[in-house]
């Protein structure tokens, strides 16, 4: 029902632009023919209001992957550096959140770890909405940010890391077999908003897959029975996101992204001193306005990086005024 849904919403996309240019075009013909110049102007801007929306579809064309109209996982990981990396993970966590808000997804916090002094040690947000995973697989990586430091008390320029790890959300049509004797699961204390409860019992759940490394966590109920159940829906999703890069045959470049955050991994720099400008390093697309990208404006830069993943060349792009 579901791929349904999208197939026909697709082709009602299509069947609504030509009936709508037919529209325009015979607004314009009526005008020249009553030589009414506001008729012909209205004829004109219903069709560029025509071909926005085609761009706009047009896009969507690119969300065609097995698993992109799935919800999504986001992690967030700060780098080497301490309270720096810290603050710049949660000012990424913000970001994907008003992109998700601007979006109309629905934004859940899974697992939120508070950092030393600032910011964040970790976090987990899962996007539902159709093609959420879709939208945001790109987006996995290292993410570099050049600013003026806050905590330096001599306000030195500062360069800090935070990677990011997007995997979707499997659905019940997809089995994924995990033995949980190659498994260990961790309690411990959830941090955080959830009352007295949440933070005085060992609620929050940790799964470790030895075999593959990959460790999840969620503290989002108050239950640890329920906790433990979203741990393994994730670890599950984790898994099956790895077998989808392995098909893309791209795992060996997303696991050194993953295990070093640092230098030769970023894919998009954001610099806020001594120029403001950020840059997708991957494609080219940059933005002089950061506080914007910082906001939630990442469409530009995810539309660029998926054009270059389904035609597999550099794609042209303008620079976001």
């Amino acid at each position: 029902m579901r791929e349904r849904t999208s197939l026909e919403t697709q082709i009602e996309g299509i069947t609504r632009l030509e009936r709508e240019l037919d529209d325009a075009l015979t607004l314009i013909e009526l005008g020249e023919m009553e030589e009414d110049e506001a008729t012909v102007t209205e004829g004109e801007q219903a069709i560029k209001a025509v071909q926005d929306e085609a761009a706009r579809l047009q896009v969507e064309t690119l969300l065609s992957g097995e698993a992109d109209m799935l919800d999504t996982y986001i992690e967030i990981h700060p780098g080497a550096g301490g309270t720096e990396s810290q603050d710049w993970a949660e000012m990424l966590l913000r970001m994907y959140r008003r992109w998700g808000e601007r979006r109309k997804f629905k934004v859940e916090t899974l697992e939120y770890q508070d950092g030393d002094t600032a910011g964040i040690k970790s976090a987990t947000l899962q996007f539902k909405g159709h093609n959420a995973y879709g939208w945001l697989k790109t987006e996995s990586g290292v993410h570099r940010l050049v600013r003026i430091s806050p905590f330096d008390s001599n306000a030195r320029r500062q360069t800090s890391f935070a990677s990011v790890w997007v995997y979707p959300v499997v659905d019940d049509r997809i089995q994924i077999d995990v033995k949980e004797s190659d498994c260990r699961i961790d309690t411990y204390r959830a941090q955080g908003a959830g009352g007295q409860h949440v933070n005085t019992t060992d609620s929050a759940v940790r799964i470790t897959h030895i075999p593959s490394g990959i460790a999840v966590a969620c503290q989002q109920e108050r239950s640890q029975h329920k906790n433990r159940a979203k741990a393994w829906e994730m670890l599950r999703a984790r898994l099956y996101e790895v077998e989808l890069k392995k098909r893309e045959e791209k795992a060996n470049a997303e696991a050194a992204s993953k295990t070093d955050i640092g230098w030769g991994h970023q894919i998009r720099s954001y610099v806020l001193q001594p120029y403001q400008l950020v840059k997708d390093l991957r494609t080219g697309v940059s933005s002089t306005a950061p506080s914007d990208v910082l906001d939630g404006d990442l469409d530009p830069f995810m539309e660029a990086s998926l054009a270059q993943r389904v035609y597999g060349t550099e794609v042209e792009v303008e620079d976001i005024d």
